[in-house]
């Protein structure tokens, strides 16, 4: 036992200037990652405090918004998320990468969308990991997490103490940071204007698709997923229950196409709500001249917000991982009321609650925790039918608490378009013959 932890490799972590020692519960070494030169990196938060490790994945130095996520698992879906570009991504689990990278293809049909993560490649700018897992075991691996993340750029640090860190932003809110790598590790922390802001920039507008495309187009009905930086698991839900997928760049102009769709979907994405103003003001067109089903999540609930005539507001910590606990205010379909629904979240902004609420809409869920508002709806008078979440009810990864909420809204696509076909009929019907006149 005493051989086995003077063996332990150790490495040093400074934080607040008091030197630290910590242990690696990883013991084995892949040849792929023990061949490499040991490679220094230190992590600069703009708050002040610097932690030092070894780097892994691609050898270079970043900017970026340290958050972190609580996540026990889905460490490949989180990194995959478009609502993670421009972040630092801190996973609070001790060891990361102990079950490998899946091939992330899949063919393009009724049951898939052609990538089994949530894109094709890594959105965060950087992980930081206590424990990167030298080997990995699962039967759909087919590389390393450290691999992975040279193949798309990304820096990694690992062996500092992600609890610190964790508390640092959990006391002190999220803050800014640097990744130094390799030579730019011995370098002196950056100047506090120095740092980057990625939430100054139109995330949503690098992320977002170019050109439509559709998926399943052979499904029953035909809905519109505005990509704000869509996950695939959204599109995945949708076609799985039968839809038709049209996903349209996230300032298209719906309202010259909408009468081709039996429903609109807004998705989530990255950064500030208030550099999709431009898709808010056209959403609000879209409620004032048009009744089918429209349904929003994360992004896309903020956008509905603001449409709506709410406001947005940046939060002081953000809530991300796979536990955070929602009361619904309201019933609708599969939600029943005075219910606490387990979610996956990952955003740091929230609609502001307030008092009166916009006529013909009411809240539909608040978080447990903080008391923020997770979910709007329009009220039953106001003849719309659309929802809004702040939460993952897809989850990938994460509970599936909430993922009839697809169900619901298809459901609600469907009932319009049947009773649109009998209003048509019926206005025929009723329509004077002229024929022998």
């Amino acid at each position: 036992m005493f051989k086995t932890l003077a063996n332990q490799r150790v490495l040093l972590l400074v934080t607040r200037g008091a030197p630290r020692v910590r242990g690696l519960a990883t013991q084995g070494s892949s040849p792929s990652f023990a061949a490499r030169p040991i490679t220094p990196a230190v992590l600069h938060l703009k708050t002040g405090q610097s932690f030092v490790g070894k780097a892994f994945g691609s050898p270079k130095s970043i900017f970026g918004e340290t958050v972190f996520s609580t996540s026990i698992t889905s460490y490949t879906e989180s990194m995959t998320d478009p609502s993670y570009r421009g972040q630092i991504l801190v996973f609070t689990t001790p060891m990361i990468g102990n079950y490998g990278v899946p091939q992330n293809t899949t063919p393009i049909d009724s049951q898939d969308v052609g990538v089994v993560l949530e894109s094709q490649g890594i959105q965060c700018s950087a992980v930081v990991v206590a424990d990167l897992a030298e080997r990995f075991s699962h039967h759909k691996a087919v590389e390393s997490l450290h691999s992975w993340c040279v193949r798309h750029g990304v820096p990694g640090i690992t062996g500092v103490d992600t609890r610190a860190i964790t508390r640092i932003l959990r006391d002190q809110g999220t803050t800014l940071g640097r990744l130094a790598i390799g030579a730019d590790a011995s370098l002196p922390a950056p100047e506090v204007a120095e740092y980057w802001d990625p939430t100054t920039e139109n995330l949503v507008d690098q992320v977002s698709v170019r050109e439509p495309y559709t998926l399943n187009p052979e499904g029953d009905i035909r809905i519109a997923v505005l990509d704000f930086g869509a996950k695939a698991n959204i599109m995945r839900s949708l076609v799985r229950r039968g839809a038709s997928v049209t996903v349209l760049p996230w300032n298209h102009d719906f309202n010259s196409i909408r009468d081709q769709f039996d429903g609109l979907f807004l998705s989530n994405g990255p950064g500030d709500p208030k550099h999709c103003m431009e898709a808010a003001l056209k959403l609000r067109k879209t409620f004032e001249e048009w009744d089918k089903p429209v349904f929003g999540i994360c992004m896309g609930h903020q956008v509905i917000g603001m449409a709506a005539g709410l406001e947005a507001y940046r939060m002081t910590f953000g809530n991300r991982g796979h536990n955070q606990p929602v009361l619904a205010l309201a019933s609708s379909g599969s939600i029943k009321a005075g219910r606490v629904y387990v979610t996956s979240q990952n955003h740091q902004y929230a609609l502001k609650l307030q008092d009166p609420f916009p006529n013909g809409w009411e809240p539909f869920f608040i978080n447990c925790n903080d008391s923020s508002v997770e979910g709007i709806k329009s009220t039953a008078d106001s003849g719309r039918k659309v929802w809004g979440v702040q939460f993952h009810p897809e989850s990938a990864g994460g509970p599936l608490d909430t993922i009839e909420m697809f169900t619901d809204f298809l459901a609600e696509c469907r009932n319009h378009k049947e009773r649109s076909k009998i209003f048509d009929s019926a206005t025929i019907d009723a329509e004077p013959n002229h024929s022998f006149l």
